[in-house]
């Protein structure tokens, strides 16, 4: 396996996961009276910060969608740095490291906050881009 498919594989698993993401967070049902009872509070609620009325649905939305925002520039940096592993290897330099250890942060973040599939996610992506950054690294002098 080639960095190149690995950096395609990560690419396909973001799309996948900013879908499951985005489409999760604003279709969720509470699954109990005192859930409901939350998300109707978080919504109804209202305070004002710096100016503006706000709830803290509409920061659990608005941080949401930001998630998805950055998601999906997460996957035209991996479908990108697979062209470049593809021409320009050396290009990639530390980058691909940080990149795979930004995803590594999320995974805990996720083992943490979440639930199993981000998890899965989150990890077979660190997988491929750890993989994708060892496979491109410069050779020890």
């Amino acid at each position: 396996m080639n960095a190149t498919l690995l950096y395609r594989i990560a690419a396909v698993l973001l799309v996948l996961f900013t879908l499951g993401h985005t489409i999760g967070f604003l279709h969720f049902v509470a699954p109990t009276p005192e859930a409901r009872a939350v998300h109707d509070a978080m919504y109804g609620v209202t305070f004002l910060a710096q100016g503006s009325t706000r709830t803290y649905g509409a920061f659990y939305e608005g941080f949401g969608l930001n998630v998805s925002v950055y998601l999906v520039f997460s996957v035209f940096l991996a479908w990108h740095l697979g062209q470049l592993a593809r021409t320009r290897p050396e290009a990639i330099g530390w980058l691909g490291w940080a990149f795979c250890t930004t995803q590594i942060a999320g995974l805990v973040l996720a083992w943490i906050y979440f639930f199993i599939v981000p998890v899965i996610f989150s990890a077979l992506v660190a997988l491929c881009l750890g993989a994708a950054a060892w496979l491109v690294r410069k050779p020890l002098a």
